[in-house]
């Protein structure tokens, strides 16, 4: 009786089996696109990120060498103070005291190397001022705030403002 039973059930099981991936082409033709994304993914991967990447955490480890092979452009505001005591004297009394020179003046390394024949340009405080001061409301409610868009004929901020400590000059009504 159990010969019978096995003779019935081998065949069954081959059965089962063989019927259960008869169907699977779909699912091996997915899993090779599955497979040949993560290759190319790869590969796009370790062609485009370069080799220092992750050397000393997440970023290129090249990065500090390039950094330092650059020119220095910035001089820093101590030499700027070093050689312009005046501003120092007025800026730090008013509130631009803890913006640093080249945040508004740019770049001046050259000109702290070569003070003689190189100069700095002339700035336009309407345009300059307007970076950190025009309006936004993401801004602190009592940080100062213009809305000079839109309004060519207002003078420059310099004409009431010094630059260095912008307070209202004397007599005028702002």
């Amino acid at each position: 009786m159990h010969d019978l039973f096995r003779a019935q059930a081998v065949p069954l099981l081959r059965d089962n089996t063989m019927n259960r991936f008869k169907d699977s082409a779909h699912l091996i033709r997915l899993a090779a696109v599955f497979l040949l994304g993560l290759v190319i993914f790869v590969a796009v991967r370790a062609a485009v990120i370069p080799k220092s990447y992750g050397r000393y955490g997440h970023y290129r480890g090249d990065a500090i060498k390039e950094l330092t092979s650059r020119p220095i452009a910035y001089a820093g505001h101590e030499t700027c103070e070093g050689c312009h005591p005046d501003v120092l004297e007025v800026k730090s009394k008013g509130v631009h005291a803890h913006v640093n020179c080249e945040s508004c003046h740019g770049p001046l390394a050259k000109h702290a190397g070569d003070p003689v024949s190189v100069t700095p340009p002339k700035l336009d405080t309407k345009v300059l001022c307007l970076r950190c001061h025009a309006r936004n409301s993401a801004k602190p409610a009592g940080f100062p705030q213009t809305d000079a868009q839109g309004r060519p004929q207002d003078p420059a901020c310099s004409t009431c403002h010094q630059p260095h400590s912008p307070k209202i000059s004397a007599g005028d009504k702002k």
